[in-house]
């Protein structure tokens, strides 16, 4: 690929990632809709992995399938923007274990002030799904990068 024309996509692919990190600040910490306003009272968190999990998909039907869908599916599927630009925007090669734990990390960060700020609920269970969309994220970036090198 010509050096402007990757520059050209880095270029792109930060804005991109600007907006995707402001669009996921609002949705974990200010969205109402999403249960984000900060509580009184009780707070709940799960500490325990898989707990959560399981339980929604133990108790699906008094869950209901689209809420099930929206926290499992929807932690996953929020964070693969995140593993899909992160090495998108480096000039330097970023690897699958590096993008696993900064994704790793950015979720920490976001569960622990959620539990300090007691907006929305700290859950070890979305860290896991989320970094598990990050990973999915990176596989997204190899392909298309791996597309667009036998391409050239």
């Amino acid at each position: 690929m010509k050096k402007e024309t990757e520059t050209y996509v880095r270029l792109l692919s930060r804005i991109f990632f600007v907006l995707y990190l402001l669009l996921l600040v609002y949705l974990m910490f200010f969205a109402e809709d999403w249960g984000r306003s900060m509580l009184e009272g009780d707070y709940r968190y799960n500490l325990v992995p898989f707990r959560e999990i399981r339980r929604y998909l133990v108790y699906h039907r008094q869950i209901g399938p689209w809420r099930v869908f929206w926290n499992l599916a929807g932690n996953v599927i929020g964070f693969i923007p995140y593993g899909a630009l992160l090495p998108a925007i480096r000039e330097k090669r970023m690897g699958f274990l590096k993008t696993a734990l900064l994704s790793f990390e950015l979720t920490l960060l976001i569960e622990v002030s959620q539990l300090i700020l007691r907006v929305g609920s700290c859950d070890v269970d979305d860290m896991i799904l989320n970094t598990l969309g990050g990973c999915i994220g990176y596989g997204v970036y190899r392909l298309v990068f791996q597309k667009r090198k036998e391409a050239l």
